[in-house]
């Protein structure tokens, strides 16, 4: 598996509990990196030869400035191209925006602001019209991230990074719990594809607090803390890996039917089917299916 992104998750907090959030984002969420574990992962992310891009993401990355700002400046340092993903609660007044990303000026490629219904009362918030404006200023590429409600409308198909403009939900994580039974349903036994993430060669894997490599939010592959990324990347076994392999072989449906699992009549999408399934079988893959921020064990 070749590994070209690397979306650091720097936080499981964050300012909002939105419905759709698949990690489970919350201000109640436990989990943050450290100085000494950021720098561990960039050094093992530099190690493989093949990462290019660093994201810092969450939750809510702006939670932990002094450690996102001293974090983008390390892999701006090693040579990385750096995004951020935040909800831009942070810039309530233009003025206010730009000190708040004074310091990233030069040093980042990408913002991605999500602003929708989930988050403000309005699609395009203030908060993000203030966040566009400073980039602007400052010279930093800002794009916003636009979730379409359960009713679809407006939405195009996304997989990994969201395309422009909006995108549909993908039923798992807290929107499998609160938004699923929202929109249109279909049978479960026709969910025989994984259409939201490439499992064979997904390009980027997404690095949790605790240290997880996750090919899908929730489905680990190793440790940091245990193995180095490079040797995480090369033992990867799609096909013969316990849950990515039934998924490539017939979707969530031949999840369900590999371990014998019970399931209801219909579904969302595939990664409902796929995260309720993933739940069920925690007790069976411990290491692999977690850790429990992703599963809302330590929600509330």
């Amino acid at each position: 598996m070749k590994v070209t992104g690397l979306h650091m998750l720097l936080t499981y907090q964050c300012t909002f509990e939105c419905d759709h959030c698949f990690v489970w984002g919350s201000p109640w969420q436990s989990g943050s990196m450290t100085l000494p574990d950021i720098r561990l992962y960039l050094q093992q992310a530099q190690e493989t030869g093949t990462v290019t891009w660093i994201y810092f993401e969450g939750g809510e990355p702006f939670l932990y400035y002094a450690n996102l700002l001293k974090g983008v400046q390390m892999a701006s340092q090693m040579g990385f191209k750096v995004g951020l993903v935040s909800n831009a609660y942070w810039a309530t007044d233009p003025e206010d925006a730009l000190e708040w990303l004074r310091p990233f000026k030069g040093l980042l490629q990408d913002i991605s602001v999500s602003s929708d219904l989930f988050h403000y009362s309005e699609k395009i918030s203030q908060q993000s019209n203030n966040a566009s404006q400073a980039a602007a200023e400052l010279g930093i590429p800002l794009g916003v991230i636009s979730i379409a409600g359960p009713d679809g409308t407006g939405a195009q198909a996304g997989s990994g990074q969201l395309p422009p403009g909006e995108s549909g939900v993908m039923y798992r994580g807290r929107a499998a719990e609160k938004l699923a039974h929202l929109a249109p349903q279909v049978p479960w036994d026709t969910l025989n594809t994984c259409s939201d993430e490439d499992l064979r060669e997904p390009g980027r894997v997404h690095l949790d607090p605790l240290g997880n490599v996750h090919i899908c939010q929730g489905i680990i592959l190793g440790n940091l803390f245990q193995q180095r990324l490079v040797d995480i990347c090369r033992a990867y076994d799609p096909v013969a890996h316990p849950i990515t392999g039934p998924l490539l072989a017939g979707g969530p449906r031949a999840l369900v039917q590999q371990y014998h699992q019970t399931h209801k009549p219909t579904y969302a999408d595939a990664c409902q089917l796929c995260f309720e399934t993933r739940q069920a079988l925690r007790g069976l893959f411990p290491h692999i299916l977690g850790p429990d921020q992703m599963y809302a064990v330590h929600e509330g």
